[in-house]
């Protein structure tokens, strides 16, 4: 017992001379370490008669807990000093404004392609994916592009294996491959937004990576009426309700007619300027009825089915709607373009 009182004593007194944190480790591992003092006088408890053990381990176990107690206290007395210490020697103006911390903004395209899936999700369509490497049968034979057709030329499709396997040039495939999983018996409403890959040289309006959002249609006794409604309600949720639309016959492969379709002009309010050319009018996507040659290649019976598809450029609305003159704004990292659009922007 009086080891215990005497080591506790010596520690009171060394802890009374430490200054920094170093000295006051060692203290602890001289005291409370395996080899510590203190640590070294439970081996005495074997020696003792078995009535005194028990009053001996309870009083080593308070000094422990003393030692401890003293040393932590320590501890921090020594760290509130280094800390005073601190802010004595900083000169510290907390009126001075804080420093900007630079945030990120959301990606203009997939607020576009996020916009467009509600509008045509509330509208009873299903989001759909396709793979970006695709076949060749997929992305033009089945969509009514045969061999020799301008489409295939390879100045316009990246191909990776003898004209078989390539990059989708555009995202129909996921609609022929849409068709053919629902076995031509199963009305269709879908959309597949995803990139696109094509032979341009990249300026500030053409990109050999673009984004598409293409829709599909089919059920019976479908009509152009049906497609005009339909492209109604798009262009006046993403321009505004005052917008008009007209659609001006056109041609593409795998529809049958088809159409470009436009929006009266959302800047001058169709009387003409530099966006719309002085038209009053803008062009955003193409579409039409889907060609029965489509419709009978991936399983469904012309005579008893019919649909329409059409095809928006993400970046062209993004362009539209944000006034964006370089579609290679898109794809580079200059934070001076994309911290113009935060939140409330977009």
């Amino acid at each position: 017992m009086k080891d215990l009182e005497k080591t506790l004593k010596e520690l009171e007194k060394k802890i009374e001379k430490v200054t920094n944190s170093n000295e006051l480790n060692d203290i602890r591992v001289e005291y409370l370490g395996k080899k510590g003092s203190i640590s070294l006088l439970s081996s005495k408890i074997a020696d003792l008669p078995i009535e005194e053990k028990k009053t001996f381990g309870a009083a080593l176990n308070d000094t422990k807990n003393k030692a401890t107690e003293l040393i932590d206290a320590k501890k921090k007395e020594l760290e509130e000093k280094a800390l005073n210490e601190k802010l004595a020697r900083e000169d510290i103006d907390i009126s001075l404004p804080s420093l900007k911390v630079p945030t990120g903004a959301p990606n203009i395209l997939e607020n576009i392609i996020e916009e467009v899936e509600e509008v045509f999700l509330s509208m009873g369509y299903d989001v759909v994916d396709g793979p970006e490497i695709e076949e060749d049968k997929y992305n033009f034979e089945l969509l009514n592009i045969p061999k020799g057709h301008p489409a295939r030329d390879a100045q316009d499709t990246f191909y990776i294996e003898d004209e078989k396997i390539l990059l989708r040039s555009q995202t129909s495939p996921v609609q022929a491959r849409t068709m053919l999983k629902a076995g031509g018996n199963t009305p269709i409403r879908m959309i597949c937004p995803g990139k696109t890959y094509r032979r341009d040289a990249d300026d500030a309006t053409h990109s050999h990576q673009f984004m598409q959002i293409e829709g599909l249609l089919v059920d019976k006794d479908i009509s152009l009426s049906d497609l005009k409604g339909t492209f109604d309600v798009i262009a006046k949720k993403l321009f505004g309700e005052e917008v008009e639309t007209r659609f001006r016959p056109s041609y593409y492969q795998f529809t049958e007619p088809s159409v470009e379709t436009d929006i009266s002009c959302f800047v001058c309010k169709g009387k003409g300027c530099s966006l719309c050319k002085n038209t009053g009018w803008i062009t955003v996507s193409g579409a039409g009825m889907v060609h029965p040659n489509v419709l009978q290649n991936c399983g469904y019976d012309p005579k008893v089915w019919s649909g329409f598809a059409f095809g928006f450029g993400a970046e062209r609305l993004a362009m539209l709607k944000y006034g964006i003159n370089d579609i290679r704004t898109f794809y580079q990292t200059d934070l001076r373009e994309s911290s113009t659009f935060d939140r409330k922007d977009v």
